[in-house]
């Protein structure tokens, strides 16, 4: 199941996405940027998110052999 930093980390590459979408029809150099610029934080969000649940689903793994 995705945590909340996977889930901010999608929600923030579709809206910078969508601002670069709409920097493109307008000309709006400004908001395509700012778009770029969300969508790679919304990457990096994901994959601190992705990192933090493997990381916890290990931790969770060993608990249970130990707790054999």
């Amino acid at each position: 199941m995705k945590n909340s930093d996977e889930l901010q980390g999608k929600m923030d590459q579709v809206k910078g996405r969508v601002k670069q979408g709409v920097g493109d029809l307008t000309g709006n150099d400004r908001l395509r940027n700012e778009g770029v610029d969300d969508e790679a934080v919304g990457k990096v969000d994901e994959g601190v998110g992705k990192a933090r649940r493997k990381v916890g689903e290990a931790v969770s793994k060993i608990g249970d052999k130990i707790g054999r």
